[in-house]
């Protein structure tokens, strides 16, 4: 394809809603579904760091992941993956999957993989680096890589990895996360609601999917912003609140509550 080839040809190794009944907080439950009466919503949406010292690569890499709806943060240097992934500020939202090359500025590749996994982070990481001996993967994978590729990289088949250690990391092919009678299917992207699909644009179902991740909890406005946008996007002030009165609009104005001063919270859609 275009953009796998253009890697190669680098040559780079290297308002509040009314009130409502009280209402149960969301919850998950494995269910693969009939599929009937469902839309797929594109391709996948993942929270990723990318640890990349070249500036060709990396900005060629995020390009290509956002070609792919990824919220990508590209940093350079092991000192700023570790900010961002080991020791991150209190209300940072996790990454989904992390992708490190091995050989950075100051330090190792493996060496944060290792840090990062002696703080108990199960986080998926792929490496992607132009080491391509045995000995090299060995050590990588040993160190707790879930995957490793190497340079020069094939985009689609980096996506392809990406969705394999996310599946992975959810201890199943499958999951449905549920809230009363509104699922999403997370592997194929779909929506339903009392058995009928819903269309959402792809940032309103990256709202819907960061609130029904932390089900029964408040979700601040920063989180759901840093769950959609990498740390460099720009936004509107009241980005977020379009997309939470919309995502009203199509699953009822009382599943979504706002907590003033805090964030929103799902709960179980009230019967029709």
């Amino acid at each position: 394809m275009e953009r796998s080839s253009k890697l190669s040809k680098m040559g780079l190794d290297a308002p509040r809603p009314p009130a409502a009944p009280p209402q149960q907080p969301c919850g998950s439950r494995a269910d693969p579904g009939s599929g009937r009466g469902v839309r797929s919503m594109g391709k996948v949406n993942m929270r990723l760091l990318l640890v990349e010292d070249d500036a060709m690569l990396g900005r060629a890499m995020k390009a290509g992941l956002g070609q792919d709806q990824h919220a990508t943060d590209w940093v350079r240097t092991a000192g700023e993956a570790q900010a961002a992934w080991i020791v991150p500020a209190p209300e940072t939202v996790p990454y989904e999957a992390v992708i490190v090359d091995v050989g950075l500025p100051d330090g190792s590749g493996v060496d944060l993989i290792r840090a990062a996994r002696a703080r108990h982070l199960k986080t998926p990481v792929l490496i992607v680096t132009a080491r391509d001996r045995i000995a090299d993967r060995i050590r990588g994978l040993d160190a707790g890589a879930d995957d490793y590729m190497v340079k020069p990289i094939d985009l689609d088949e980096l996506a392809a990895r990406l969705r394999a250690i996310g599946r992975r990391a959810q201890g199943r092919a499958d999951e449905q996360q549920a809230c009363g009678d509104l699922s999403i299917d997370t592997t194929g992207k779909v929506v339903t609601l009392r058995g009928e699909r819903v269309s959402l644009s792809l940032s309103e179902y990256a709202v819907l999917v960061a609130l029904m991740r932390r089900p029964g909890a408040i979700v601040s406005r920063d989180q759901l912003i840093e769950a959609i946008y990498g740390w460099d996007e720009t936004t509107d002030s009241n980005t977020i609140e379009v997309y939470v009165s919309r995502l009203r609009q199509k699953i009822g104005r009382s599943t979504i509550e706002t907590q003033r001063g805090l964030g929103y919270r799902i709960v179980a859609p009230a019967a029709p």
